[in-house]
């Protein structure tokens, strides 16, 4: 029983779980990061109750302003579970960026949302400095950004992410998918593995065939299997930008959920299908594994997984050779993967259960 001359304990903020003190240094230890993104328009400096954006700054005199959010989904998870808190932020920029390149639009600035149970600094910097590299990769301003700590919504270690993105195209040159025309060629650009979706799967099959993740991956002795399933999400902004700004791109598709199958459909008008070769190029070792392990349907890895490509590009048929020449010299890796052809707006990938099949006894539980 308390003494009734003894008075109740006065509670605080922290004493239910929440450091204000941790968020404060959190902002001042990050603050360099964002101001390492700055770019005409924006200075990057934290601290205020909102960023602002100059876009005649940066160059434009008429724009069209394109938003766009996300977030990494279950491949936190991964990066939480094995300490590869690194390069998780990159994903989360490049999930937002890569969706307002395929409108044309240049991504101008960047916010993010970083919620847990307990805020460890440590990581959080980790995570935040990931983010500011994605922001640089891509061209745009880190402005701010919020972190919330919330005791009770997290498991003790947990976090997750969101990012918020605005970019600019000058009025009559977006991309709407209204210039694809039939007969117009496919170019896919190389992805950098899994990228940010169909980690659910990837980690269901982890589970259930007992992968051991800190071990050499089957298919290739030199690198560990969590290296490969980490890897960031590629980021197109900078190679992509000239050649839409320079009208040598009818439309953009970023794969990301729904695979092939769902995204290339999203650019296209009405009376027009997208018809894709699965033999156009090599399915990389990483994607064949997860179909052996996961005894996978071609269909369903069209739709789940990028399959190796992380943009689809629509050209004129004349423009095809000349790009891909120039794409390559810019860094990516490029595929002639199809065409345009009259037909109900959709996408076909023929050829697949012939091509996407596994080259090694891969369909063993990995490492047991």
């Amino acid at each position: 029983m308390t003494d009734a001359k003894t008075p109740p304990a006065s509670y605080t903020y922290e004493h239910s779980g929440v450091s204000i003190a941790a968020g404060n240094a959190l902002v001042k230890a990050i603050g360099p990061l964002a101001k390492s993104t700055a770019r005409p328009g924006a200075d990057a400096d934290l601290g205020g109750f909102g960023g602002f954006f100059d876009p005649r700054a940066a160059g434009y005199k008429d724009p069209l302003l394109v938003a766009g959010n996300d977030g990494v989904g279950t491949k936190v998870k991964l990066a939480i579970d094995h300490d590869r808190h690194d390069h998780i932020g990159i994903d989360l920029v490049a999930m937002c960026v890569n969706d307002l390149i395929v409108q044309g639009a240049e991504p101008l600035f960047f916010l993010d949302y970083f919620a847990t149970g307990k805020l460890e600094n440590g990581v959080a910097e980790r995570v935040v400095a990931g983010i500011a590299q994605g922001c640089k990769m891509a061209g745009c301003a880190l402005i701010g950004g919020e972190t919330a700590e919330m005791p009770g919504m997290y498991a003790a270690g947990d976090y997750d992410l969101a990012g918020f993105c605005v970019g600019a195209v000058e009025r009559g040159e977006q991309l709407t998918g209204d210039k694809v025309a039939e007969g117009d060629v496919l170019l896919g650009l190389a992805s950098s593995g899994v990228h940010s979706n169909g980690y659910s799967l990837v980690r269901r099959l982890a589970a259930d065939k007992g992968w051991k993740l800190d071990r050499p991956a089957l298919f290739d002795a030199d690198r560990l299997l969590i290296d490969f399933l980490i890897e960031p999400t590629r980021i197109y902004v900078k190679t992509l930008l000239p050649f839409i700004r320079a009208g040598r791109i009818h439309a953009l598709a970023h794969i990301t959920g729904g695979g092939l199958l769902e995204n290339v459909p999203r650019v296209l008008p009405a009376h027009l299908h997208a018809h894709i070769d699965a033999g156009a190029w090599e399915q990389t070792r990483l994607m064949a594994f997860l179909q052996a392990q996961g005894n996978i349907e071609p269909e369903e890895m069209a739709r789940t997984f990028n399959c190796g490509v992380g943009m689809v590009l629509a050209v004129a048929p004349e423009e095809a050779e000349g790009l891909a020449a120039d794409l390559t010299a810019a860094g990516e890796t490029v595929f002639t993967i199809g065409r345009i052809e009259a037909g109900r707006r959709g996408c076909t990938v023929s050829g697949a259960a012939e091509v996407w099949s596994a080259r090694e006894a891969w369909t063993a539980t990995h490492n047991a």
